[in-house]
């Protein structure tokens, strides 16, 4: 269970920067190398590459050298454990809102 909540912390925190979540997003069409993910962005690519070590470091992207270019791509598994995480407590808020309302409901 601490590996899973280590896990999510490190994802949580790739996921908290907009230009990593612009890039995931970018990644969810297929690979992709860090100088595509780069172009589009405002800053140079070694800034660029430091984004795609922190999503690497979460487990959320793996990347792989081929020839001269460094290719990345998402890891699916990683972004499902998140969502899990995400329903389960959205489930157990939902039934403590529905308790609630019916509660309030009754008076």
């Amino acid at each position: 269970m601490l590996d899973q909540v280590d896990e999510l912390d490190l994802v949580f925190h790739a996921l908290a920067d907009p230009t990593r979540r612009a890039m995931v997003e970018r990644m969810t069409s297929g690979p992709v190398s860090v100088s595509e993910l780069a172009r589009p962005l405002p800053m140079s690519l070694a800034a660029a590459l430091q984004h795609v070590q922190v999503l690497e470091a979460s487990g959320l992207v793996h990347t792989q050298k081929e020839g001269r270019v460094r290719m990345c791509r998402i890891e699916p598994k990683i972004l499902r454990n998140a969502e899990k995480w995400i329903t389960e407590r959205r489930a157990t808020w939902e039934a403590r809102l529905d308790r609630l309302d019916k509660l309030l409901g009754e008076d």
